[in-house]
């Protein structure tokens, strides 16, 4: 493993780990609709070596994708894992013969998500693990005490060594931290959906990481007259603006965006980097507001 590449945003503290703030997110490596194998099994396999040798400390999955399918890959190409390397993964949702992601956050059903996920990524205790609540359309009020419980049990056990939260309201993420320590918060979020700046900020100052996914708009990329100007002036991609505007907005965000491919991977690196004036912030920070 390649440690010594310095990639940008440098490092943040999650929970007793030092991670890269530059992370992978490897859903992607599923095929269409997160279902089954990629149509490329050797390029996935390689896109995930190629993360860790830049420099890569953060890789998020789920035993959702595939279902299975990304876990299995990331063991076949980086088992036995490198020590500084954090694998986070997701629990809350399974899959359905028709690609839904049906909720499953049951007692039952969380440990024994957390099982599979310790089995085919072939590991005695997971590194972080979230628990997705709400649903495809975003968050959803109610109560997630009693499913973080569940996991807080699991961290008891040795099972699990962090705990996070992803897609949640607020108000969610105070009652998780009221049951066992949170050390990250996923949400979609990104330069046009900022509904979770506050959430960002606060945080920020109580030394939590925030993830936002979909960092580059998801399934409609972020199209936007003052990304573009701002891209054009540095002679950049928007999309590297957009990676590179997250990394700026607060120290505690970390990103992990997504491709199948190792030259895109390397220009996300290299975008992120991409150092934005005081003045092109101003001209970005008004497309969300």
């Amino acid at each position: 493993m390649n440690t010594t590449t310095a990639l940008p945003g440098g490092t943040w503290l999650l929970g007793d780990r030092e991670v890269t703030r530059f992370g992978y997110g490897a859903m992607q490596l599923a095929g269409p609709g997160v279902m089954g194998p990629p149509a490329d099994r050797d390029g996935a396999l390689a896109v995930l070596r190629a993360a860790v040798d830049a420099g890569t400390t953060h890789v998020d999955t789920s035993g959702a994708y595939g279902p299975h399918v990304v876990n299995a890959l990331l063991r076949e190409a980086l088992h036995p894992y490198p020590q500084d390397l954090v694998i986070a993964t997701k629990v809350g949702a399974d899959r359905d013969a028709q690609g839904g992601w049906p909720t499953a956050r049951r007692p039952e059903d969380l440990r024994r998500q957390v099982r599979e996920n310790l089995d085919v990524l072939g590991v005695d205790a997971l590194d972080l693990v979230h628990l997705r609540a709400g649903d495809a359309t975003g968050p959803q009020p109610g109560s997630i005490a009693e499913a973080f419980g569940v996991l807080a049990e699991l961290q008891r056990d040795g099972l699990v060594r962090h705990l996070g939260v992803s897609n949640v309201t607020a108000e969610q993420v105070a009652e998780a931290r009221g049951t066992a320590p949170v050390v990250a918060v996923q949400n979609l979020y990104n330069l046009a959906v900022r509904h979770d700046d506050d959430l960002v900020d606060d945080l920020a100052r109580d030394g939590i990481a925030y993830v936002p996914f979909f960092p580059l708009g998801g399934f409609t990329p972020l199209q936007s007259a003052a990304l573009s100007r701002v891209a054009d002036r540095h002679r950049v991609r928007p999309a590297a603006v957009a990676l590179a505007w997250l990394l700026q907005r607060s120290p505690n965000v970390l990103l992990i965006p997504g491709t199948s491919s190792v030259a895109h991977l390397h220009e996300n690196i290299a975008g992120a980097g991409t150092e934005l004036s005081s003045e092109d912030l101003a001209e970005l920070d008004a497309i969300g507001r």
